[in-house]
């Protein structure tokens, strides 16, 4: 396939000359609540594909609210749960049961299916069952393993060109940022406050660079570095994915009495890789193999409070010889559900057209095989994850510099161990966004730590939100530091995943990015 075979020429038309004349109607909104969120209604609007051409073809967004109950309203609260590719509806009604009462009462909390989501038309699926069991190992060790998985990932971008010629180009983090300030059209405010996770706080730091006077209030957590879009963030978190998946091995050791794996983290981690390789001569059920044994645990990086049962499934595997659990764990954390293919669609659709990617695959095996000499757990996975970008059909963007000092005070949080967006991501964000504050979480290591269970995170959360409150310090990278939260402890018996806020939480929050 020839690099650039679609094309659209440069990035999507900065604010002033996009959708000149096009008149975004108001959503008509219509219950659509659960058992957990009852009061979340739901409703959509049109938008241009393309924002430079408004009297051209049109999508539509899907939207979710949870309206103001108080009697004065602070107005809008869009809010995004990452990928790129999550669906943001539930998000809202989880954001609104979780804030105080009288924060929450405040907002019409709105939720997204940002272009090509979910519930938002087209809903991209270039390659249906792409993840289906058994994948090839992720490890190129030889040159067919590593043409095996090229061919899969080529086959991939090559699908995407044919079902969606048209609609490629505009799928990029520009083009959802428009998107939003029409939203905010729609809901007839002057401005709108955003909270967003992980590449939620890309797609917000973008807006707030196109239509900064639009914004109210910014909430960023778990901070993607916009110095590293893509490729290289994607190298970074095999480093720091790795670090916290031997943090879980540690944290199986300090436990050896109730999982029996050994008092030795380093052994307990050898452990792990002789499971591996076990599964890659004869997968668990038929159903977990090397690929499907990643996917299980890269969860576990993303919030400790799947480690008991991570760890369980290892141990039963290990001193058992019982793969039930192993089976179960990954049909409750790695396989793919009804939306994954759709969520991986726009995923690959947004970051292959947001950012250069090389597109020599001699320098992704060089820089790959280099990270996986010292980061052995994530960094195949993860390269043949976003491999589709060295073949993909549509040229990229102009990465967005998002330096701004025309916001009103934006507030950050970010763990220092965070594996998804790294530590220096939200130190970053804090010195280009004039006037921000960081919130840190000392030691942590979750991705996504607001509205977690956190209570210091989140008083800091709920008074900027209540009334743009923000800490300051002029000692230090921080304004201010929470301690983590405890690792989990075994549980006293075998249990369900916990349904606790933080797995809530983490949920609905995209993986990868």
């Amino acid at each position: 396939m020839a690099a650039g075979g679609l094309t659209a020429g440069t990035a999507e038309a900065g604010p002033s000359d996009t959708d000149r004349g096009f008149r975004v109607a108001a959503p008509a909104w219509k219950a659509c609540g659960t058992d957990k969120y009852p009061t979340l209604q739901c409703a959509s609007v049109e938008v241009p594909l393309s924002h430079a051409d408004p009297e051209g073809r049109t999508i539509t967004l899907a939207l979710s609210r949870v309206p103001h109950t108080a009697q004065r309203s602070q107005g809008p609260l869009l809010v995004n749960p990452g990928g790129p590719g999550g669906s943001g509806r539930t998000l809202a009604g989880f954001v609104a049961s979780s804030l105080p009462k009288e924060v929450a009462a405040q907002y019409d909390i709105i939720g997204f299916d940002p272009r090509g989501v979910g519930a938002s038309t087209p809903a991209l699926d270039c390659s249906p069952r792409y993840f289906r069991t058994v994948r090839p190992d992720p490890v190129p060790d030889s040159a067919e393993a590593e043409q095996t998985n090229l061919a899969r990932v080529k086959s991939f971008a090559e699908s995407c060109r044919t079902k969606y010629p048209e609609v490629l180009p505009h799928i990029n983090t520009v083009s959802a940022a428009h998107d939003l300030d029409l939203i905010r059209q729609a809901l007839g405010a002057e401005r709108v406050s955003y909270l967003g996770y992980s590449y939620g706080t890309y797609l917000g730091a973008v807006y707030a660079k196109l239509y900064p006077e639009r914004v109210r209030r910014l909430v960023l957590d778990s901070v993607v570095d916009p110095t590293q879009v893509w490729y290289d963030a994607n190298l970074a978190q095999n480093h720091a994915f790795n670090d916290r998946h031997r943090a879980f091995m540690a944290w199986v050791a300090r436990h050896d009495a109730h999982y029996r794996l050994g008092t030795d983290p380093e052994r307990v981690e050898e452990r792990w890789y002789e499971m591996r390789s076990e599964l890659a001569e004869k997968p668990a059920d038929g159903t977990v193999g090397p690929a499907e044994l990643e996917d299980t645990y890269i969860p576990g990086g993303y919030y400790n409070g799947f480690w008991p049962y991570l760890a369980e499934a290892f141990s039963a595997h290990v001193n058992e010889g019982d793969d039930g659990p192993l089976v179960e764990a990954y049909e409750n954390f790695g396989a793919p559900d009804d939306g994954d293919d759709n969520g991986y669609s726009v995923y690959t659709a947004v970051e292959c057209r947001d950012a250069t990617w090389p597109r020599d695959w001699e320098q992704w095996r060089k820089d790959n095989w280099e990270a996986y000499a010292r980061a052995p757990f994530l960094t195949w996975n993860n390269a043949w994850y976003n491999a589709p970008c060295a073949f993909w059909p549509t040229d990229a963007v102009r990465t967005v510099d998002i330096t701004n000092d025309k916001l009103p005070p934006a507030l950050l949080f970010q763990a220092t161990n965070d594996a998804a967006t790294p530590y220096r991501g939200g130190v970053t964000v804090h010195q280009l966004l004039a006037g921000s504050s960081l919130v840190v979480e000392q030691g942590g290591g979750n991705h996504g730590i607001t509205l977690s269970g956190n209570t210091c995170l989140d008083r800091h959360l709920a008074a900027y939100l209540a009334d743009g409150t923000v800490p300051r310090s002029t000692r230090g990278e921080a304004d201010a530091v929470c301690e983590a939260l405890p690792d989990p402890e075994p549980p006293a018996s075998k249990a369900a995943p916990s349904t606790a806020r933080g797995s809530a939480l983490h949920s609905l929050l995209g993986f990868r990015g």
